[in-house]
């Protein structure tokens, strides 16, 4: 456990550091993606637009969210302040942590579950790949 609040804030920066990196990779994969598309198909624009559009949103998060773990990383060393501690530990406070947790729980299920089947989906592709 952190000893001061900035380092709490220091230890926690690599989630969004790494949803960053997730977003980022998720942005190349769909730009890669296009590149696959004959665009000699009526329906081949409306994905490349699409993919286009999502790929330039996930860049922009991608660049906040490192931001956002630039800024708590660089929060270490900030001094300890006095806390109220009957606030810290009211229903309020205590209710928006166990949230917290859930989303962190429901991040973890989600991404198994996603890694699993783009395993299987990229060994389909390499199985076709070797024909």
């Amino acid at each position: 456990m952190s000893n001061t609040c900035g380092q709490g804030l220091a230890e926690r920066s690599v989630l969004p550091a790494r949803l960053g990196a997730l977003a980022a990779a998720m942005a190349d994969n769909l730009e890669k993606h296009q590149r696959t598309l004959d665009l000699t198909d009526n329906n081949a624009e409306p994905e490349r637009d699409a993919y286009d559009a999502v790929a330039r949103s996930l860049r922009s998060a991608a660049t906040e969210l490192q931001a956002a773990a630039d800024r708590m990383a660089g929060s270490r060393n900030l001094p300890m302040p006095r806390h109220d501690t009957s606030k810290m530990t009211s229903a309020e406070i205590l209710d928006a942590f166990a949230t917290f947790i859930e989303r962190e729980l429901d991040l973890s299920v989600l991404l198994n579950t996603l890694i699993q089947r783009d395993r299987e989906m990229l060994a389909h592709w390499d199985q076709m790949a070797a024909k």
